[in-house]
């Protein structure tokens, strides 16, 4: 399962961001994910729950957000929403296209709790 490995990365990036802004602890973690990254989001929870015990994100809650594929069409220049396996261009119905999104997975936001003063 090669989403245990890409939770002990995530783990390893939230570890040091809470460091470098002395946190006690995370609370939140939010993960932008392409439905085309191959990176199953059911999966990576049931990781997560595993990857993060013994951390400073022990308790923290992970929430991913869905980032749909789109295109950019290297005929006609235009860009747009991808549907189910169909990249090609909805303006001129060419083949040749480039993704630009769909495909990665993004540390969109950490939240810290601070030590009370």
């Amino acid at each position: 399962m090669h989403e245990l490995s890409v939770c002990m990365e995530l783990i390893d990036q939230v570890e040091a961001i809470a460091r470098s802004h002395e946190a006690e602890r995370v609370d939140t973690i939010v993960l932008r994910i392409g439905s085309l990254s191959g990176v199953e989001p059911g999966l990576l929870e049931s990781a997560f729950e595993m990857a993060r015990l013994g951390t400073v994100a022990e308790h923290a809650s992970l929430r991913t957000e869905r980032i749909e594929p789109r295109i950019r069409c290297r005929a006609c220049g235009s860009e747009a929403d991808a549907g189910p396996g169909d990249l090609r261009c909805p303006a001129c119905s060419g083949t040749d296209t480039a993704l630009i999104a769909g495909d990665e997975m993004i540390l969109a936001r950490v939240e810290l709790l601070q030590a009370a003063d």
